[in-house]
């Protein structure tokens, strides 16, 4: 019984914009969230995003992880890894640790990652 709970628990911190849905706003979650509609805004969450291959997005985007399907035009700075997959078009800069770039996505525009902050403090000492 109480597994199911933790389950139901789990379940309802994923935020879900289903497509048909436009927003002209920010979404700032401590969840993680799927985005299959349009969003011209902000997107804040310290946990995963995922833009399906019907989302567009035109704003900055800041998240833990991301999964991208869909468009984006902006700014992503995501503190873990970015997958851009196969259905991908993203125009903009990208911040992040680790990227993965699937064969078929589009990308335009700049990529920065930062040195972890291990070899940033070795390269100091020598």
């Amino acid at each position: 019984m109480a597994r199911e709970q933790e389950q139901q628990i789990a379940t309802s911190n994923i935020n879900r914009i289903c497509q048909g849905t436009e927003i002209i706003g920010n979404i700032k979650t401590s969840g993680d969230i799927r985005f299959d509609g349009v969003l011209e805004g902000n997107i804040i969450s310290s946990g995963k995003l995922v833009i399906g291959s019907v989302g567009k997005t035109k704003g900055e985007i800041n998240c833990r992880t991301a999964d991208i399907f869909g468009f984006v035009d902006g700014v992503l700075d995501v503190s873990e890894i970015v997958n851009l997959k196969a259905s991908a078009n993203i125009k903009g800069t990208i911040t992040t640790a680790k990227i993965s770039i699937e064969a078929g996505a589009i990308f335009n525009g700049t990529c920065t990652m930062p040195e972890p902050q291990k070899n940033q403090a070795a390269q100091k000492k020598g």
